[in-house]
């Protein structure tokens, strides 16, 4: 490390344990996927049925009440994605547990981009009923609407933002931003959805006509900001409270990768799994709006975090740097990548580059009897390749078998790519009856997926999480 950077700390210079000090395990929700399905469906279904009761069937008769009513549907159908939307965002640990970050990634960027679209058709369709239900243009009853009801100027604007966060969204806009950029859009979501609320208040069926429907929606903003409040506010809010996290020790892993070390009081009573991620926002002049995932490169042990980074950018390359003492402001646990969704006695480890970090927990974690632990290490050069003495150890003290493969796809000494599925099925010839752990940059993760696959895999017996913002 360079001149201002901590010294190696005897006690926390990590090595295998033999046996880690005993934490606490994050709860297990009694939630099943059926069950959110089912309550996400009977509250679609009430929400259309409030519509029919309000005398929507009535308004298709004529050509502009099929339009209007098409417009009622959208904005109630829209306003209800909307909700699900922030409990999406709010980091809930039983959707965590339930679905896992990529399936919730991926709920969150389509239910956002649906629920953008059903208020755009909103506003059209509704635009263009009223115009005909009067006899003028659209664009002068645009006009209308816009100037002289109420709130819907408000509405208009806050359409427009939804619009905005759901442009930054896109992957093409993501890849040129920064993650500090494309969160600081995302924040603007609150605020269209306080000025769509003022809307849907003052204008909407539902709230000018029946109290009861009045109640439930209510209830329904209700319950998605105080999800949102208690999980992505309070909880770490509490938790860095408690357990006052600072950083102890900053280590050299190899060039470019370095082990941030955090203690704090406690620690023995947070609960957390190996594999599993925190955010962290280091409390420095020019860090403390920053909160970056990373995971535990560790086993838990009671006595500290540490977390190794790789230095992708500018931000990552500071983190090396970090003076001991910092205090770090800590949101999680989070990610379902961890033993509580072993299925099979043996495991498979995949490990890609950094992407080890998760899985070097794993390795030491996990139950083992000698033979049930596999790692598969891919590195493009052996510079790439981390922990090696320390994986080395687990592995003889676990009896886990390592399998590194270092070097570039297309070269004499590595001609075809280490992780197809001939290759898979030679290095594990029982991978079919194996969970299968995977972690690693996307285009590695792809294929390797995509090789399980075609060894046919059951989607149950493979976990994986891709961190991405």
């Amino acid at each position: 490390m360079n001149a201002t950077a901590p010294t190696r700390s005897k006690v926390l210079a990590a090595a295998p344990a033999r046996k880690n000090r005993r934490v606490p395990v994050p709860r297990i929700w009694p939630v099943t996927a059926n069950d959110i399905y089912a309550i996400l469906g009977g509250n679609a279904v009430l929400i259309l049925a409030m519509w029919v009761r309000h005398g929507g069937i009535n308004e298709l008769g004529t050509t502009a009440g099929i339009f209007t009513a098409a417009g009622e549907i959208s904005a109630l159908l829209g306003t209800y994605l909307i909700l699900i939307q922030l409990i999406l965002m709010s980091r809930s640990p039983w959707l965590d547990q339930v679905f896992g970050q990529d399936r919730i990634t991926d709920a969150h960027r389509w239910v956002g981009f649906g629920a953008i679209w059903l208020i755009v058709l909103h506003a059209i369709l509704t635009t263009v009923g009223y115009s005909m239900s009067v006899g003028v243009s659209p664009v002068d009853q645009f006009f209308t609407l816009m100037l002289t009801y109420p709130y819907v100027l408000w509405s208009a604007v806050s359409l427009f933002l939804f619009i905005v966060v759901g442009f930054s969204s896109v992957r093409a806009a993501r890849r040129r931003a920064s993650y500090e950029t494309w969160y600081a859009i995302h924040l603007y979501t609150y605020l269209a959805i306080a000025l769509g609320f003022l809307h849907q208040l003052f204008v909407g069926v539902d709230f000018t006509t029946d109290q009861m429907a009045s109640l439930y929606w209510i209830g329904l903003y209700a319950v998605a900001f105080g999800t949102m409040l208690a999980f992505r506010f309070g909880q770490p809010i509490a938790i860095s409270w408690r357990h006052r996290f600072h950083v102890a020790n900053v280590v050299e892993e190899a060039p470019g990768v370095a082990s941030l070390y955090l203690t704090g009081r406690d620690l023995d009573q947070l609960p957390h799994r190996a594999g599993q991620w925190f955010r962290l926002r280091f409390l420095t002049r020019d860090g403390w709006f920053r909160a970056h995932p990373f995971s535990i490169s560790a086993a838990p042990n009671g006595k500290y975090l540490r977390f190794t980074i790789k230095e992708l950018g500018d931000y990552t390359k500071t983190l090396g740097r970090m003076p001991v003492g910092t205090p770090v402001f800590v949101e999680g646990p989070y990610g379902a990548l961890t033993g509580a969704t072993r299925t099979r006695a043996r495991v498979l480890l995949v490990a890609g580059g950094i992407g080890i970090t998760p899985l070097r927990a794993l390795l030491e974690e996990l139950p083992s009897s000698r033979g049930s632990l596999t790692l598969l290490y891919r590195a493009s050069g052996p510079e790439d390749v981390v922990f090696r003495r320390e994986i080395d150890e687990l592995a003889s003290l676990r009896g886990a078998t390592v399998h590194y493969l270092v070097g570039r796809r297309g070269t004499p000494e590595m001609p075809t790519d280490p992780l197809d599925p001939r290759a898979l099925r030679r290095l594990v010839p029982d991978i079919n009856d194996r969970d299968i752990y995977v972690c690693g940059p996307a285009g590695m993760m792809s294929r390797t997926l995509s090789s399980l696959r075609r060894l046919r895999i059951p989607d149950k017996q493979i976990h994986y999480e891709r961190f991405a913002f």
